[in-house]
């Protein structure tokens, strides 16, 4: 990260002087002004006799001022706070020449001077450093250096050609009312009006720092009577719902919006409420995060040594995340990734380094190495005293698991029976498999794949009760590897097209921190053999999908209702193994438990011999890269399996469940 230059400390030093001069101009502006309001004299005896007071006022008032750390504001964030910084500072000045008067022998001043010189000098000094700041942002903002990124970084030269955009904020709450004070002299925006719901701050023409406020019905006017481009949205508590609907309603309206962080990134203290963003689709989706229970998220991990399988992954990177702020006593990171593990094991220890709230001392391990070595597994469980898998590590992506099933096999069927068997040997307390929607009456080979884990997950929390073992099924995680979150928005980033497999195709979203925070509570909950459901809210259309993120990136959609439009969406046709939509459970049945967002689903488990000695012939056949035979032995131990017509094998063998 680069540094950022010093400020000179001459002109540290100059400021200070031009601001001690400018106090000490303003104690005898003050000093004078206290017997004219008093004896309504422009120059009366008295004052002419107390002019020596004067003298000793101005040197002793500088030096408190410097000495309390007055000067060391800085002049452009000005505010109320200064108010009350100077009302003490005013106070000691007039006690201690209260005191050094007899001293020096100087004659007293009338009582009431005291009163009034405190009063006017807090008044005036507080005013003349409001001006000051105003004129300094002015400056600044009319020399291109955007208030909401002093000192970091300027305006650009086409942002300050373009003059500045008329917008108005959304929320006249706090964080409205800290944007308005952060935007005020950006040369980029304009500020119009506020824009909010309660009738009691409009119905009575009331404003906000000046800005008047208005209901939303007044939208369609400030667009017609000020060129309105953009609103900016001051709402960080609001829900994706909430947010869902006014995004829609004012993406109709034809304006672009903004917004500002969220109240955890505000609070993180890497984000202001000034650094402005597009409203990005993850904002939307899904359904509002629930209240974690955080009795349930400690029962999961802390105090225990941790194995995360897959570490590196999307899922797994943030199951370290998550499981580390919650002080396991250890925290073993597996992947066969070299660069995923690199870069998971070095955010963790920055973290820990830089995060006090975290707990300090604790090991993280990382192991590079392949899930499918069962001896290695064991080695690793016993050596580390592992007491705590999840296992995330798993091939995912749809096409390429159905053009080299052999790999796809080993890495996700293999890779769980060995780290699964590993477990069992070793006494390790809980085994958790994260699994998905497509292992449902799957149409391609990575679904089945994912459900003969579930099968072999199932027969070992049947056949033993020391190692609990269950599995969570959830659909797509927004943002994860192979997302078609980030692939829209790389075509959208190239000018299109946006392709769409189907105009039908509706799939599940979560973000991925929630997946994670429910599956570590879904494991504390764990009793054995469950097929543990996470509540995915509504399916969301691609199709819709694709349109949002095209408009939200302020473009619009080229079709035959607009021609004109920046990036058109093409429709490819369904891959091989896709469906229209996923599905979470294999039976209509499912039971609730005491979380409210996680269900059970209750579905049959197979005979034990009968399915790992199909695994067993599944695996051969993979090993021999045999796909026709692996293909069959997989859509016998998955009778729902429907694949694709391409993938059907001519013929193939193995034992019927």
């Amino acid at each position: 990260m680069r540094a950022e230059p010093l400020t000179p400390p001459n002109y540290v030093l100059g400021r200070r002087l031009a601001l001690m001069a400018m106090d000490a101009a303003l104690m005898v502006l003050v000093f004078w002004l206290t017997y004219l309001l008093r004896l309504s004299n422009p120059w009366p005896w008295q004052l002419q006799e107390q002019i020596w007071l004067l003298l000793l006022l101005v040197p002793v008032g500088v030096v408190v001022l410097a000495l309390s750390g007055w000067y060391q504001g800085l002049t452009r964030y000005a505010a109320s706070h200064s108010l009350y910084g100077l009302l003490p500072r005013t106070a000691l000045l007039l006690l201690i020449v209260a005191v050094l008067r007899p001293v020096f022998g100087l004659p007293a001043p009338p009582r009431s001077f005291w009163l009034f010189f405190w009063f006017l000098y807090c008044c005036t000094g507080i005013g003349v450093r409001v001006v000051l700041r105003d004129v300094l942002r002015l400056a600044l903002a009319r020399s291109g250096t955007p208030l909401a990124s002093w000192p970091r970084a300027s305006a650009g030269a086409d942002e300050r050609a373009s003059g500045p955009r008329p917008v108005v904020v959304y929320g006249a709450g706090e964080a409205g009312s800290r944007l308005i004070d952060a935007l005020r002299f950006d040369p980029r925006w304009k500020l119009v009006a506020v824009i909010d719901d309660d009738p009691s701050l409009w119905m009575w023409s009331r404003r906000l720092q000046g800005l008047p406020i208005a209901s939303p019905d007044q939208l369609p006017q400030l667009i017609r009577r000020h060129g309105l481009q953009a609103v900016l949205l001051a709402i960080p508590s609001a829900g994706r719902v909430r947010r869902r609907e006014l995004v829609n309603e004012l993406r109709e309206l034809g304006l672009e919006v903004l917004t500002i962080p969220s109240l955890q990134e505000i609070a993180s203290g890497h984000v202001r409420v000034a650094d402005l963003r597009r409203v990005a689709i993850e904002d939307l989706l899904g359904r509002d995060p629930s209240t974690p229970d955080p009795e349930l998220l400690r029962a999961a991990v802390s105090g225990k040594t941790v194995l995360i399988s897959g570490g590196g992954g999307s899922i797994g990177s943030e199951l370290a995340r998550q499981v580390l702020a919650l002080a396991p006593s250890r925290l073993i990171l597996l992947d066969h990734s070299e660069y995923a593990l690199y870069a998971i094991e070095r955010e963790l220890r920055q973290r820990l380094l830089s995060d006090a709230a975290l707990p300090q001392g604790l090991e993280v391990t990382a192991v590079l190495a392949d899930v499918a070595d069962q001896p290695r597994m064991e080695r690793l469980c016993r050596r580390e005293g592992v007491e705590v898998i999840f296992h995330a590590a798993a091939y995912k992506h749809v096409p390429l698991v159905e053009a080299n099933l052999a790999a796809g096999l080993r890495n996700n069927v293999l890779g769980t029976q060995a780290l699964l068997e590993a477990a069992l040997a070793t006494g390790v307390e809980r085994f958790t498999l994260i699994s998905t929607d497509k292992a449902v009456r799957p149409t391609n080979a990575m679904g089945a794949s994912k459900r003969v884990c579930e099968l072999l997950v199932q027969e070992a929390a049947a056949r033993q009760s020391r190692t609990i073992c269950a599995m969570v099924r959830f659909g797509n995680v927004l943002g994860s590897s192979g997302s078609v979150v980030p692939l829209f928005r790389e075509q959208i980033a190239a000018g299109g097209p946006v392709t769409v497999t189907h105009p039908d195709v509706i799939r599940y979203f979560m973000t991925i921190a929630e997946a994670v925070e429910l599956v570590l509570q879904a494991s504390a909950i764990a009793k054995g053999g469950e097929v543990f459901l996470l509540d995915m809210g509504d399916p969301v259309a691609i199709n819709d999908l694709a349109r949002q993120m095209i408009e939200l990136s302020g473009c619009s959609v080229r079709d035959d209702a607009n021609p004109d439009g920046d990036i058109a969406i093409e429709y490819t046709g369904l891959r091989p193994g896709e469906k229209l939509y996923e599905e979470l459970l294999v039976t209509p049945d499912d039971a609730p438990t005491c979380h409210p967002l996680i269900r059970q689903a209750r579905e049959p488990a197979p005979a034990s011999a009968d399915l790992l000695q199909a695994v067993r012939q599944l695996l051969a056949a993979a090993a021999n890269d045999d796909t026709p035979t692996a293909l069959g032995i997989l859509n016998r131990l998955v009778p729902d399996y429907r694949p694709s017509r391409a993938s059907v094998p001519a013929t193939g063998s193995g034992a019927r469940l």
